[in-house]
């Protein structure tokens, strides 16, 4: 379960206020997908952060319980010194979980090669993100937060992502952001729309998607880009 509580978060720039989120209270239910709509800059990706506990809000909290991911395919945190394999048993041993077995999955499923044993410093970004999509995917979490991830690599490659995403979703919970209208109708079943700080709750996800559209003023494309 994630309960926010009065979430407020505004950022200054230029001079100018962004309200990002504005008092926002919701309880999001387990073991479905949730679908975050909202315009370029409405700041989903911050209240993701938010959730993930990687960014602090203004005020309000944060109620969950079960493990929550770091948003799905962030590669930010990757030490740059440190091989592919390296950063993977570093993340391991932080999370608890084998090693062994998570090196094993994500070289397998990363498909880097050679460069699995090379500093993260000399990975391109897409290299950076198969690597860690597929950590993300090697540790088992409760509620997987998911900004954009899936459409990393090649056609193969994201059938592949989302196949193995899709297998998560069958005992987890999952909060995705992904401007794809068709990837957040295949892996979601509800959703929410952020505008202008407000988060508008929908049971159906065609009737968050319908809402986003309206808010934009035409219909988004039904693609995965």
């Amino acid at each position: 379960m994630i309960r926010l509580v009065n979430i407020t978060k505004v950022f200054q720039t230029q001079g100018k206020r962004k309200v990002i989120a504005d008092d926002i209270s919701i309880d999001f239910p387990e073991g479905t997908g949730i679908g975050l709509l909202g315009r370029n800059g409405a700041g989903k990706s911050t209240l993701l952060r938010i959730i993930a506990g990687t960014a602090d809000p203004d005020f309000g909290r944060v109620e969950s319980t079960g493990s929550i991911s770091w948003p799905v395919g962030f590669g930010g945190s990757f030490h740059p010194d440190l091989t592919g394999l390296q950063n993977i048993r570093f993340i391991g041993r932080v999370y608890g979980v084998d090693t062994d077995a998570l090196v094993n999955f994500v070289e397998d499923f990363a498909e880097l090669g050679d460069h699995f044993y090379l500093p993260t410093r000399n990975y391109s970004s897409g290299m950076k993100s198969r690597l860690a999509f597929g950590v993300s995917m090697g540790v088992n979490f409760d509620t997987y937060l998911v900004d954009e991830t899936t459409s990393v690599g090649d056609a193969t490659f994201r059938a592949k992502s989302e196949a193995v995403f899709q297998e998560r979703l069958k005992y987890s919970t999952a909060i995705m952001v992904s401007h794809g209208t068709a990837m957040l109708r295949r892996n979601c079943t509800c959703g929410a729309v952020l505008e202008n700080g407000k988060l508008e709750w929908f049971d159906d996800i065609e009737d968050a998607i319908s809402h986003h559209e309206q808010n934009m003023g035409v219909a988004t494309l039904d693609d995965d880009e």
